[in-house]
Protein backbone atom coordinates (compact mmCIF):
# COMPACT_ATOMS: atom_id res chain seq x y z
CA UNK A 1 0.00 0.00 0.00
CA UNK A 2 2.56 2.52 0.68
CA UNK A 3 4.36 1.86 -2.31
CA UNK A 4 1.62 2.35 -4.28
CA UNK A 5 0.38 5.42 -2.29
CA UNK A 6 4.08 6.98 -3.19
CA UNK A 7 3.70 5.45 -7.16
CA UNK A 8 0.21 7.59 -7.44
CA UNK A 9 1.27 10.34 -5.39
CA UNK A 10 4.22 11.04 -7.72
CA UNK A 11 2.38 10.38 -11.28
CA UNK A 12 -0.95 12.14 -9.88
CA UNK A 13 1.19 15.04 -8.57
CA UNK A 14 2.97 14.99 -12.17
CA UNK A 15 -0.29 15.08 -14.06
CA UNK A 16 -1.82 17.74 -11.44
CA UNK A 17 0.80 20.37 -12.39
CA UNK A 18 0.57 19.75 -16.14
CA UNK A 19 -3.25 20.26 -15.35
CA UNK A 20 -2.44 23.32 -13.41
CA UNK A 21 -0.25 24.66 -16.09
CA UNK A 22 -3.24 24.92 -18.52
CA UNK A 23 -5.81 26.09 -16.56
CA UNK A 24 -3.96 28.50 -15.27
CA UNK A 25 -2.60 29.83 -18.64
CA UNK A 26 -6.18 30.35 -20.53
CA UNK A 27 -7.33 31.77 -17.23
CA UNK A 28 -4.64 34.32 -17.33
CA UNK A 29 -5.09 35.39 -20.85
CA UNK A 30 -8.79 35.56 -20.26
CA UNK A 31 -9.93 32.76 -22.39
CA UNK A 32 -12.18 30.80 -20.02
CA UNK A 33 -14.62 29.50 -22.50
CA UNK A 34 -11.95 26.90 -23.36
CA UNK A 35 -11.39 25.32 -19.90
CA UNK A 36 -14.20 22.70 -20.72
CA UNK A 37 -11.79 21.55 -23.73
CA UNK A 38 -8.87 21.15 -21.72
CA UNK A 39 -11.32 19.24 -18.89
CA UNK A 40 -12.64 17.08 -21.80
CA UNK A 41 -8.71 15.65 -22.66
CA UNK A 42 -8.34 15.33 -19.10
CA UNK A 43 -11.15 12.93 -19.06
CA UNK A 44 -10.18 11.29 -21.71
CA UNK A 45 -6.84 10.47 -20.84
CA UNK A 46 -7.97 9.23 -17.33
CA UNK A 47 -10.48 7.17 -19.55
CA UNK A 48 -7.63 5.56 -21.33
CA UNK A 49 -5.63 4.46 -18.76
CA UNK A 50 -8.22 2.92 -17.17
CA UNK A 51 -8.91 1.31 -20.45
CA UNK A 52 -5.70 0.06 -20.30
CA UNK A 53 -5.86 -1.13 -16.71
CA UNK A 54 -8.87 -3.03 -17.17
CA UNK A 55 -7.17 -4.82 -20.33
CA UNK A 56 -4.15 -5.78 -18.84
CA UNK A 57 -6.05 -7.09 -15.84
CA UNK A 58 -9.23 -9.17 -17.23
CA UNK A 59 -7.35 -9.31 -21.04
CA UNK A 60 -4.65 -12.02 -19.69
CA UNK A 61 -7.19 -14.12 -17.17
CA UNK A 62 -8.00 -16.62 -20.21
CA UNK A 63 -4.42 -17.39 -20.93
CA UNK A 64 -2.13 -20.19 -20.00
CA UNK A 65 0.18 -20.40 -17.42
CA UNK A 66 3.23 -19.66 -19.09
CA UNK A 67 1.51 -17.09 -21.28
CA UNK A 68 0.61 -14.91 -18.63
CA UNK A 69 3.89 -15.36 -16.99
CA UNK A 70 5.37 -14.12 -20.00
CA UNK A 71 3.41 -11.23 -20.82
CA UNK A 72 3.72 -10.18 -16.97
CA UNK A 73 7.87 -10.45 -17.43
CA UNK A 74 7.68 -7.72 -20.50
CA UNK A 75 5.00 -5.41 -19.52
CA UNK A 76 6.86 -5.27 -15.50
CA UNK A 77 9.77 -4.75 -17.61
CA UNK A 78 7.86 -2.20 -19.99
CA UNK A 79 6.98 -0.78 -16.63
CA UNK A 80 10.27 -0.16 -15.05
CA UNK A 81 11.77 1.42 -18.59
CA UNK A 82 8.42 3.98 -18.39
CA UNK A 83 9.51 4.80 -14.88
CA UNK A 84 12.81 5.49 -15.39
CA UNK A 85 12.23 7.60 -18.41
CA UNK A 86 9.51 9.64 -16.68
CA UNK A 87 12.64 9.73 -13.49
CA UNK A 88 15.16 11.31 -15.78
CA UNK A 89 12.49 13.21 -18.27
CA UNK A 90 11.26 15.15 -14.75
CA UNK A 91 14.87 15.99 -14.46
CA UNK A 92 15.71 17.22 -18.02
CA UNK A 93 12.14 19.04 -18.78
CA UNK A 94 10.30 20.00 -15.87
CA UNK A 95 12.37 24.01 -16.46
CA UNK A 96 10.98 23.92 -19.58
CA UNK A 97 7.40 22.41 -19.39
CA UNK A 98 5.46 25.24 -18.70
CA UNK A 99 6.85 27.20 -21.40
CA UNK A 100 5.98 24.24 -23.78
CA UNK A 101 2.67 23.48 -22.70
CA UNK A 102 1.72 27.62 -22.83
CA UNK A 103 3.14 27.26 -26.55
CA UNK A 104 0.98 24.26 -27.41
CA UNK A 105 -2.06 26.09 -25.84
CA UNK A 106 -1.43 29.20 -28.00
CA UNK A 107 -0.89 27.17 -31.62
CA UNK A 108 -4.20 25.18 -30.38
CA UNK A 109 -6.24 28.53 -29.96
CA UNK A 110 -5.45 29.69 -32.94
CA UNK A 111 -7.83 27.01 -34.82
CA UNK A 112 -10.94 25.49 -34.03
CA UNK A 113 -9.47 24.90 -30.43
CA UNK A 114 -10.01 21.06 -30.94
CA UNK A 115 -6.68 21.02 -30.79
CA UNK A 116 -6.56 21.88 -27.28
CA UNK A 117 -8.67 19.08 -26.41
CA UNK A 118 -5.31 17.06 -27.87
CA UNK A 119 -3.11 19.20 -25.66
CA UNK A 120 -4.89 18.04 -22.64
CA UNK A 121 -5.02 14.75 -24.03
CA UNK A 122 -1.62 13.61 -24.68
CA UNK A 123 -0.35 15.53 -21.58
CA UNK A 124 -2.28 13.60 -19.39
CA UNK A 125 -2.38 10.82 -20.68
CA UNK A 126 1.35 10.17 -21.20
CA UNK A 127 1.04 10.41 -17.24
CA UNK A 128 -2.02 7.97 -17.24
CA UNK A 129 -0.51 5.37 -19.36
CA UNK A 130 2.42 5.26 -16.97
CA UNK A 131 0.48 4.83 -13.88
CA UNK A 132 -1.92 2.27 -14.85
CA UNK A 133 1.27 -0.43 -16.15
CA UNK A 134 3.75 0.57 -13.63
CA UNK A 135 0.66 0.29 -10.87
CA UNK A 136 -0.43 -2.95 -12.95
CA UNK A 137 3.02 -4.71 -12.45
CA UNK A 138 3.64 -3.49 -9.09
CA UNK A 139 0.03 -4.83 -7.80
CA UNK A 140 1.08 -8.50 -9.60
CA UNK A 141 4.38 -8.43 -8.25
CA UNK A 142 2.89 -7.59 -4.39
CA UNK A 143 0.36 -10.38 -5.30
CA UNK A 144 -2.57 -8.76 -3.32
CA UNK A 145 -4.91 -6.20 -4.74
CA UNK A 146 -6.95 -4.67 -2.58
CA UNK A 147 -4.87 -2.79 -0.51
CA UNK A 148 -1.87 -1.66 -3.85
CA UNK A 149 -5.22 -0.30 -5.47
CA UNK A 150 -6.23 1.64 -2.06
CA UNK A 151 -2.81 2.98 -1.96
CA UNK A 152 -2.18 4.20 -5.31
CA UNK A 153 -6.19 5.88 -5.17
CA UNK A 154 -4.94 7.48 -1.81
CA UNK A 155 -1.87 9.02 -3.60
CA UNK A 156 -3.59 10.16 -6.78
CA UNK A 157 -6.68 11.70 -4.24
CA UNK A 158 -3.45 13.66 -2.64
CA UNK A 159 -2.01 14.45 -5.89
CA UNK A 160 -5.35 16.50 -6.82
CA UNK A 161 -5.73 18.10 -3.80
CA UNK A 162 -2.01 19.14 -3.66
CA UNK A 163 -2.63 20.05 -7.58
CA UNK A 164 -5.57 22.28 -6.02
CA UNK A 165 -3.76 23.83 -3.48
CA UNK A 166 -0.45 24.93 -5.41
CA UNK A 167 -3.26 26.55 -8.69
CA UNK A 168 -5.06 28.57 -5.83
CA UNK A 169 -1.81 29.82 -4.13
CA UNK A 170 -2.39 28.40 -0.83
CA UNK A 171 0.66 26.13 -1.04
CA UNK A 172 3.89 26.41 -1.93
CA UNK A 173 6.29 22.76 -2.65
CA UNK A 174 9.92 22.88 -2.97
CA UNK A 175 9.02 20.90 -5.77
CA UNK A 176 12.63 20.09 -6.65
CA UNK A 177 13.51 18.38 -3.76
CA UNK A 178 9.94 16.74 -4.03
CA UNK A 179 10.72 15.01 -7.69
CA UNK A 180 14.71 14.37 -6.61
CA UNK A 181 13.59 11.95 -3.17
CA UNK A 182 10.72 10.45 -4.72
CA UNK A 183 12.75 9.91 -8.16
CA UNK A 184 15.50 7.83 -5.78
CA UNK A 185 12.61 6.01 -4.13
CA UNK A 186 10.74 5.05 -7.08
CA UNK A 187 13.96 3.76 -8.62
CA UNK A 188 14.32 1.52 -5.87
CA UNK A 189 10.77 0.17 -6.12
CA UNK A 190 11.05 -0.25 -10.15
CA UNK A 191 13.69 -2.30 -9.33
CA UNK A 192 11.77 -4.26 -7.34
CA UNK A 193 8.90 -4.83 -10.33
CA UNK A 194 12.34 -5.09 -12.97
CA UNK A 195 12.78 -8.26 -10.60
CA UNK A 196 10.06 -9.56 -10.20
CA UNK A 197 9.48 -9.54 -14.36
CA UNK A 198 12.85 -11.91 -14.50
CA UNK A 199 11.41 -14.21 -11.73
CA UNK A 200 8.21 -14.30 -14.20
CA UNK A 201 10.15 -14.98 -17.22
CA UNK A 202 12.03 -17.76 -15.55
CA UNK A 203 8.71 -19.28 -14.73
CA UNK A 204 7.45 -19.26 -18.09
CA UNK A 205 10.61 -21.02 -19.25
CA UNK A 206 11.62 -17.84 -21.38
CA UNK A 207 14.86 -17.31 -18.79
CA UNK A 208 17.09 -19.65 -17.59
CA UNK A 209 17.96 -20.30 -13.82
CA UNK A 210 14.40 -20.76 -12.41
CA UNK A 211 16.10 -23.24 -9.47
CA UNK A 212 19.70 -21.19 -9.38
CA UNK A 213 18.64 -19.80 -5.70
CA UNK A 214 20.85 -17.05 -4.58
CA UNK A 215 19.49 -16.96 -1.58
CA UNK A 216 16.43 -18.34 0.81
CA UNK A 217 15.92 -16.34 3.95
CA UNK A 218 12.53 -18.05 3.96
CA UNK A 219 12.90 -19.10 7.41
CA UNK A 220 14.32 -15.14 8.74
CA UNK A 221 11.58 -13.54 6.87
CA UNK A 222 8.52 -15.39 6.84
CA UNK A 223 6.61 -14.18 3.54
CA UNK A 224 3.25 -13.78 5.63
CA UNK A 225 4.76 -12.15 8.16
CA UNK A 226 4.37 -8.59 8.77
CA UNK A 227 7.83 -7.62 7.95
CA UNK A 228 7.76 -9.88 5.28
CA UNK A 229 4.95 -8.47 3.76
CA UNK A 230 6.23 -4.98 4.55
CA UNK A 231 9.45 -5.79 2.37
CA UNK A 232 7.46 -7.61 -0.33
CA UNK A 233 5.20 -4.64 -0.70
CA UNK A 234 7.81 -1.62 -0.53
CA UNK A 235 10.93 -3.22 -2.36
CA UNK A 236 8.59 -6.23 -3.60
CA UNK A 237 11.87 -7.93 -1.59
CA UNK A 238 11.56 -11.89 -2.45
CA UNK A 239 12.84 -13.85 0.28
CA UNK A 240 13.99 -16.62 -2.13
CA UNK A 241 15.89 -14.57 -5.42
CA UNK A 242 17.33 -16.38 -7.95
CA UNK A 243 20.71 -15.31 -9.17
CA UNK A 244 19.40 -14.05 -12.13
CA UNK A 245 16.97 -11.90 -10.46
CA UNK A 246 20.17 -10.58 -7.53
CA UNK A 247 22.31 -9.87 -10.98
CA UNK A 248 19.61 -7.63 -12.40
CA UNK A 249 18.49 -6.16 -9.37
CA UNK A 250 22.15 -5.30 -8.40
CA UNK A 251 23.13 -3.34 -12.38
CA UNK A 252 19.89 -2.01 -12.89
CA UNK A 253 19.60 -0.12 -9.10
CA UNK A 254 23.65 0.58 -8.89
CA UNK A 255 23.55 2.04 -12.52
CA UNK A 256 20.76 3.64 -12.26
CA UNK A 257 21.15 5.23 -9.10
CA UNK A 258 24.71 6.15 -10.35
CA UNK A 259 23.28 8.20 -13.13
CA UNK A 260 20.88 9.87 -11.22
CA UNK A 261 23.11 10.59 -8.11
CA UNK A 262 25.61 12.42 -10.89
CA UNK A 263 22.37 14.28 -12.44
CA UNK A 264 21.65 15.54 -9.12
CA UNK A 265 25.00 16.95 -8.21
CA UNK A 266 24.77 18.53 -11.42
CA UNK A 267 21.95 20.78 -10.10
CA UNK A 268 19.42 19.46 -12.61
CA UNK A 269 17.26 19.02 -9.90
CA UNK A 270 17.42 22.45 -8.13
CA UNK A 271 17.39 23.66 -11.50
CA UNK A 272 14.97 21.90 -13.01
CA UNK A 273 11.60 22.15 -11.04
CA UNK A 274 10.65 25.75 -9.74
CA UNK A 275 9.36 26.41 -5.91
CA UNK A 276 7.08 28.78 -6.60
CA UNK A 277 4.76 27.29 -9.40
CA UNK A 278 2.05 29.65 -8.87
CA UNK A 279 3.32 32.46 -9.44
CA UNK A 280 5.31 31.10 -12.29
CA UNK A 281 2.25 30.08 -14.39
CA UNK A 282 0.02 33.20 -13.39
CA UNK A 283 2.74 35.25 -14.34
CA UNK A 284 3.48 32.93 -17.67
CA UNK A 285 7.31 33.34 -16.78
Amino acid sequence: MLANYLIGLREGLEAALIVTILVAYVVKIGRKDVLPRIWAGVGLAVLLALGIGALLTYGTSTLSFAAQETIGGLLSIAATGLVTWMVFWMLRTARTLSSHLRGSIDKSLLGTGIGLVVVAFIAVGREGIETALFLWAAVQATGETTLPLIGAFLGIVTAAGLGWLIYSGMLRINLSKFFTWTGGILIVVAAGVLSYGVHDLQEAGVLPGLHSIAFDVSAAIPPDSWYGTLLKGTLNFSPATTWLELLVWVAYVGTTLTFFARAVRRGRPSTAAPETLPEEVLAGA
